[in-house]
């Protein structure tokens, strides 16, 4: 009997059964994280004999009897001395429910840059506290991170639960804390899981000595929790209804050969929402519209593809259409606007300065751009705003003004982290020198209008 079902649908039904999760994990100096991410990679059989034996090995010689699982994560040399985490470790595992892509963030201040790259991109962040130290200055830090990159999904682990004598008192007074602070930033879904990373409890297995806790655990929160990106359920816009539709053009193709002639394709990942043949689109910055007349998904023609899956666009009409360019839903196209209100991470050793002229990358497109203003600097312990900075400095978080030297189909970023989101560069040598963020900082902020005269492109 021959099956009437979509090609697409079938798709997505297969591909569903092991969606992908992207989380960061951070926390202060010594919370635990690389141990946790070591236990998790451990006791869910994602490590390889050779790599336990080479942290058994490693461990024995630092005199310990044990293997420390924090090895599986802190690979650089001056990681292992200091016994700390420098550099964002990515790892990548998978169960049976579920693949999962893993960014251990390091807890220092002066590393803070590094948690932002790692919570950039991710659908959950997994927060670790100190069970004997409780919610601290670094734990708000990057709970206003988290909140300031719109992570969707908040894990507060309460670790080293074994240090407190696994007392379920010590657990809910961090929890109500950490949940009050976070709820206060707009953070939108917080869990709070009491573990132990060195005895494994609550990690993946549930915990004999917790029995007061009746929630998941660790593993089975991060196999179960919902993503924005699987591929049956449409993005969440800032409302909570079916999101916009995002196409950057990557690539146009033009194969001019006696099997494909005419073809003309637009290739490109789809950054938000669905595309289906027969749509109406408009393209940006030019406002040329025409008709979605093809889809071909891995070389295959298709009715229907979504975020994230990288498809060839062809149109009903012959239009201008290159690299950088946004082919969007004619009902839904975002205006273009050559002035960037946004909130800058900054990420490099040399300031931002106001007046500087830079390189400025959104989705596939990059222009000319400088900086006009830099109204303030955020101060992530309590959250004040320093007016006036004149500069941002490594680590810094700030408004900034930029103005383009053409225009731009920016959303905000609380309504699309994908193409709401932007590079600053530095022209001279290519260095990336901030991670934009369009639109407001929180949700109850809202950035100053002031004059662009003087604007010299």
């Amino acid at each position: 009997m021959t099956s009437t079902a979509d090609p697409a649908e079938q798709l997505a039904e297969q591909l569903s059964a092991t969606t992908l999760l992207r989380f960061a994990t951070a926390g202060s100096v010594d919370d635990g994280k690389s141990t946790l991410v070591g236990r998790l990679l451990h006791d869910s059989k994602s490590v390889l004999a050779d790599q336990l034996e080479a942290v058994e090995h490693a461990s024995r010689s630092r005199g310990q009897n044990a293997p420390d699982l924090a090895l599986l994560t802190d690979g650089l040399r001056a990681e292992r001395e200091q016994g700390i985490t420098i550099d964002v470790a990515y790892r990548y595992f998978a169960t049976p429910r579920r693949r999962f892509i893993l960014a251990d963030t390091p807890g220092h201040v002066q590393y803070t840059r590094n948690m932002v790259t790692g919570a950039s991109t991710a659908e959950l962040t997994v927060i670790l506290v100190d069970a004997r130290n409780g919610v601290v200055e670094q734990t708000r830090r990057h709970a206003a991170i988290a909140a300031l990159l719109r992570v969707p999904h908040v894990v507060l682990a309460v670790n080293k639960m074994d240090l407190v004598g696994y007392e379920e008192s010590v657990f809910a007074a961090i929890a109500e804390e950490f949940t009050a602070y976070a709820s206060e930033l707009g953070v939108p879904e917080i869990t709070a899981i009491p573990i132990s990373a060195l005895a494994g409890d609550n990690v993946v297995d549930a915990s004999a000595t917790m029995d007061w806790y009746g929630g998941p655990t660790f593993l089975e929160h991060l196999e179960t929790v919902p993503v924005s990106h699987d591929l049956t359920v449409p993005l969440p816009s800032a409302g909570g209804t079916p999101s916009l539709a995002r196409f950057p053009v990557q690539y146009v193709i033009r194969p001019q050969t006696a099997e494909h002639p005419d073809y003309r394709g637009y290739a490109g990942q789809i950054a938000a929402g669905t595309f289906r043949v027969g749509e109406s689109v408009t393209v940006l910055p030019s406002g040329r519209t025409s008709t979605i007349a093809g889809i071909d998904l891995l070389g295959t023609p298709v009715d229907v593809a979504w975020t994230p899956q990288s498809a060839t666009l062809l149109l009903a009409d012959d239009i201008d259409i290159s690299r950088g360019d946004i082919i969007v839903p004619s009902g839904d196209a975002p205006a273009t606007t050559q002035d960037v209100e946004a909130t800058v991470c900054h990420v490099a050793d040399q300031p931002l300065t106001v007046g500087q002229r830079v390189l400025l990358k959104h989705t596939t497109r990059t222009v000319k751009a400088i900086v006009k203003d830099i109204p303030s600097r955020l101060t992530l312990d309590d959250l004040s705003q320093h007016p006036a900075p004149g500069q941002l400095v490594a680590n810094d978080i700030g408004r900034v003004r930029v103005r383009t030297a053409e225009p731009l189909a920016l959303d905000a970023y609380a309504d699309s982290r994908r193409t709401g989101s932007f590079l600053l560069i530095d022209p001279a040598d290519g260095t990336t020198l901030a991670a934009g963020m369009a639109g407001e900082s929180f949700a109850s902020e809202a950035a100053p209008v002031q004059d662009d005269e003087g604007w010299d492109f």
